[in-house]
Parts: C-alpha cells; sequence; structure tokens
C-alpha cells in the first residue's frame, strides 16, 4: 500500500517506496490526487512502472492521471515515460531544458507520440492547476541538474524536493527525520557530489524559508517534518560546501 503523507476529504498525497527490486538505486515515487485528477511526481525507471502501476491502480484509475512531473531528466525521474504515454493520456510536464529531450525515450516507431502531451516549464516556474488546486513547480536549477524543479502542494504544504535532502540508509519516506546530527552522514557525501554549489543551495534555502512548508519530501530516504526538523536542515544545506566550491586543479589532471 502506499504510504499517506496527507489526506482531507478532497484531497491526498501517497508515496511509494521501496519499488526497485536488484542493483538499481531505491527511490520514492509521489502521487497527489485532488477531486479525481491524479499527478504522478517523479515516476521512475522501468525497474519500478509496473510495480508502480499495480499500486496505483489499487487507488485510482490510470486514465483519471492528469500529469507525469518529471524534477529533472535522470534515469531514476522519468525513463518510464514510454510505459506511461502508452497506458494513460497524462501530460508530461518538465523543464523547457528537458522537454526537447523527452522524445529520445521512446522507440521511434512511436513517432511523436508525445506531441502536444508535453508542458515545458520556464526557468521562473509556474502553477499547474490539479481539480480544484494547483501544484506549484519551483526552481531548483543546479541541485543537481541545470533545469530543475521542485513541486510544492500548497494544500498539503508538502515541498516535493527531488534530490535535495537525499539521504542513504536509515529510515524510509514513511519514517521522518527525528535526530539531525545521525542523520548528517547519510546526507553528506551525496550533497557534497551533486549539488552544484553553496551559492545555489543557499539560494534555495532562502526560498524556502519565505514559503509555508510543513514538510520536505525528498526523492530517496526520509522526510523533514516540522519547523525543528526543517530548520535545521536549511541551515545545514546553508553552509555546506559542495560541487565547484570543493573543485581544485587536482580534479583536472590527464590520468598518467
Amino acid at each position: 500500500m502506499g504510504i499517506e503523507l496527507f489526506k482531507d476529504a478532497h484531497h491526498t498525497c501517497l508515496a511509494f517506496g521501496d519499488l526497485v527490486t536488484g542493483s538499481g538505486v531505491q527511490a520514492n515515487q509521489f502521487m497527489i490526487v485532488d477531486n479525481g485528477e491524479v499527478a504522478l511526481l517523479d515516476p521512475g525507471g522501468e525497474l519500478t512502472s509496473t510495480a508502480l502501476s499495480n499500486k496505483i491502480a489499487q487507488y485510482e484509475n490510470l486514465k483519471d492521471m492528469k500529469y507525469l512531473l518529471a524534477s529533472h531528466q535522470d534515469p531514476d525521474i522519468i525513463t518510464s515515460v514510454q510505459s506511461w504515454v502508452t497506458r494513460t493520456d497524462a501530460t508530461i510536464v518538465c523543464s523547457q531544458l528537458w522537454a526537447r529531450f523527452i522524445p529520445h525515450l521512446l522507440p521511434s516507431y512511436m513517432g511523436d507520440k508525445i506531441g502536444q502531451r508535453c508542458m515545458p516549464i520556464p526557468d521562473k516556474g509556474m502553477d499547474i492547476p490539479l481539480g480544484n488546486s494547483m501544484i506549484k513547480a519551483v526552481p531548483a536549477h543546479f541541485l543537481h541538474s541545470v533545469g530543475n524543479f521542485q513541486f510544492y502542494d500548497p494544500t498539503s504544504r508538502i515541498l516535493f524536493s527531488g534530490d535535495m535532502g537525499a539521504s542513504v540508509g536509515g529510515g524510509d519516506v514513511s519514517d521522518p527525520v527525528t535526530d539531525f546530527e545521525a542523520h548528517i552522514p547519510r546526507m553528506l557525501g551525496f550533497h557534497r557530489r551533486y549539488m552544484c554549489s553553496n551559492r545555489a543551495t543557499r539560494l534555495w534555502a532562502n526560498m524556502v524559508r519565505g514559503m509555508d512548508v510543513e514538510m520536505i519530501v525528498p526523492q530517496h530516504g526520509q522526510p523533514f517534518q516540522g519547523p525543528e526538523m526543517i530548520g535545521r536542515f536549511l541551515d545545514w544545506i546553508s553552509e555546506l560546501k559542495c560541487g565547484v566550491d570543493l573543485l581544485t586543479q587536482q580534479d583536472f589532471m590527464v590520468p598518467d
């Protein structure tokens, strides 16, 4: 079953985890439903598409899927697009930088299967209507993709943060972080390598501090819930040296 992150009479947010088998990177997938319209966030690759379809079918008809939201272009984000465009009428929503690359994930015989079913997000973000509510695509560029977006649901006050806040080991998406210091080692290596720079992480954190966020839920690992854990994460990531901050000439040398 899915993990219920939020539910009221008209609006539901569900998370699905542990669907990857074998050696693939484990990832969380998310579904938002408002008044019968469905958005699937970061649906993943073919390792998850069948299992995820079966999970979703326990709650909603696939034909009611309105959107596939892709935070960025990684294989564990959107490479199952062929399965979804053949089984649903959903619109793919992704950065304008990646929209023209999505057809590369389809075999040639499908031609322009995506066609008008791709909604490019401008760099400044946009509101995406869903039922009687909306999802906000908010900028997260260079964290870690050059065209990166996160998805904020004002109804549940959940920020689906993609790779920002991702962790390896520890609990899963059903288990919010309670000991921040113990959680840092699960995030540190990943964020140092995959986030572009402290300037980008600091600007992002400043943006989030101005939002009404109850929970930050990354694509990998545990979420941050409540003002204390969210505040501690924002303070930590604001100060973290990462990406190009750490580069030296030793990183650019011809191998012997």
